[in-house]
């Protein structure tokens, strides 16, 4: 069985029973001030397992689907018995990573909340597109490029909007935890950049 469906019952089940009990909620979702002020630096990994709604619980379960199966999978060839592991760690250490630029930025703001899965499943993303980056992805099933393409669409939005600040969107998350993904596969298998740029041009 891939350890992916493990990944999406746990994510399910306790933003669920999180969405059953509000004080449990508050607990684990990312607030920067209380991560900051009250030492409580669990809620960088915490907020990745909570979602604002079914809406937001879905997009996020059926982007790990698809692009966790993957990685998952092209782990297990390159990696062998360390694969699944390797694709784990990928995922847990992502979804801090992502949350820390956050963190520090809206560390004086007591009123800011951030949570879900984003920042770990973009890493899976952008990871996927590292080894397969002319394979067409598809946006919403409507607008469908090539990967690396979409991937350098999608990093270029997350600064903008990351910048403007004008919607409930942690594009900040979306952003650094795709830049992980790239830097953790380049860190455990460095010629991926030449078979990359070979595929390209």
């Amino acid at each position: 069985m891939d350890f992916t469906y493990g990944l999406m019952i746990v994510i399910g089940l306790v933003t669920y029973i999180a969405w059953k009990r509000p004080e449990l909620h508050n607990k684990l979702m990312l607030n920067p001030y209380q991560t900051v002020r009250g030492k409580q630096y669990w809620r960088l990994l915490t907020s990745g397992f909570v979602h604002n709604g079914p809406l937001h619980l879905f997009l996020n379960l059926f982007t790990l689907y698809f692009f966790g199966t993957a990685i998952e999978t092209i782990f297990k060839v390159y990696f062998h018995e360390m694969g699944v592991v390797l694709y784990l760690i990928l995922f847990i250490t992502a979804v801090i990573v992502a949350n820390l630029p956050t963190m520090f930025k809206h560390r004086n703001n007591p009123n800011y909340n951030s949570l879900g899965a984003s920042g770990g499943v973009s890493a899976l993303v952008l990871a996927f597109i590292l080894f397969d980056p002319i394979r067409d992805l598809c946006l919403y099933a409507i607008i469908c490029l090539p990967g690396y393409i979409l991937g350098g669409i999608f990093i270029v939005y997350s600064i903008i909007m990351g910048k403007r600040g004008r919607d409930n969107i942690n594009h900040d998350a979306h952003l650094w935890g795709a830049v992980y993904g790239v830097a953790f596969v380049l860190f455990l298998r460095p010629s991926t950049i030449e078979s990359f740029v070979n595929s390209v041009f």
